[in-house]
């Protein structure tokens, strides 16, 4: 079984009734679709070889090709293309390109049988949407990108593990910091955070009620980390501090689902909006903030001491 991202109890954002209600729904659409059915609809198709036989007819591709493409493992992917190749939809040969490993491609009997499987599908889900406005559809189209969306990075996410740091954190979440800044040439004489004095001890500083650290770590390294902390002076109102990355991790999801567990921590501990500060350098990290919902400010709030980080940005914590 492949590892999970693994967080503590008291960190998970969403409630298990609602992971149970999403889990039961996804269940119960898989089984309205027939996709635990022998035959895919009228067609002598399993579910698999039907999507390999769509995928097929797209482009011609490898076994490894298909298993990555279908989200399954390369020994399934094989079995769907011999039933395919013995059916005599689908048949396979030398690539071009790699004399090493063969190309599957479909026949003329297959293109046939994918042309009366669109026809199929494309009037199983026009009877679907005609029990819908096309307002109705449009949500659904959007939650639907949403949830595949977050089941993509899930996948990407297996094997690391969030949890609170501890001292013995401190030396590694400290290195971190250190070389991401130095990546961007964020340098302690301009005034970003890796100046502070702090950082070194992060585990201390965060460890009062009203403020927690964060870090991610994978095979007993750590690769990065995010903290909250109360904004100095400004009542109901938190920061999000030193969130910082190392490119193995990058683009995996892992810094907004990071956000979004600290955010889930402001709300619980009282605060009514979350403020950070950062830079144009970092614009990977601007675009992500922008799409969490942060407002850029016409002056920073307080006095944080990062006198480098000329965008500050703040965000309203809706109730859950």
């Amino acid at each position: 079984m492949a590892p999970q991202t693994t967080v503590s109890p008291q960190m998970l954002t969403n409630s298990p009734e609602s992971s149970s209600q999403l889990r039961q729904l996804s269940r119960a659409i898989v089984r309205q679709l027939g996709i635990l059915n022998t035959a895919f609809g009228d067609l002598p198709l399993s579910a698999v070889q039907a999507h390999a036989l769509f995928e097929i007819g797209r482009t011609p591709l490898t076994i490894k090709e298909l298993a990555s493409k279908l989200s399954i493992d390369k020994s399934n992917a094989s079995r769907a293309i011999k039933h395919l190749v013995d059916k005599k939809l689908a048949q396979s040969q030398i690539h071009p390109r790699d004399s090493r490993c063969l190309i599957v491609q479909l026949t003329p009997a297959g293109k046939k049988l994918l042309a009366r499987l669109d026809i199929q599908q494309n009037q199983l889900f026009q009877q679907i949407l005609a029990q819908l406005t096309t307002t109705q559809t449009q949500q659904i189209e959007q939650a639907l990108s949403l949830y595949n969306q977050a089941i993509f990075s899930a996948k990407l996410q297996m094997g690391y593990l969030i949890r609170q740091a501890t001292p013995e954190d401190d030396a590694a979440i400290a290195h971190v910091i250190r070389a991401v800044s130095a990546e961007y040439g964020l340098t302690a004489d301009k005034g970003y955070s890796v100046a502070d004095p702090t950082l070194d001890c992060l585990s201390q500083i965060y460890a009062q009620p009203d403020a927690h650290y964060w870090i991610i770590e994978c095979a007993g390294q750590v690769l990065g980390g995010a903290g909250i902390a109360p904004l100095a002076g400004n009542p109901g109102i938190c920061e999000l501090q030193k969130m910082y990355f190392m490119p193995d991790i990058r683009g995996k999801g892992l810094a907004k689902r990071l956000a979004l567990l600290a955010f889930d921590f402001a709300r619980q501990t009282g605060y009514q909006s979350c403020y950070l500060e950062t830079t144009a350098v970092l614009t990977e990290a601007v675009k992500l903030y922008e799409h969490l919902g942060f407002q850029h400010l016409s002056a920073p709030l307080g006095n944080t001491g990062h006198d480098a980080c000329e965008i500050p940005m703040l965000l309203a914590l809706q109730p859950k």
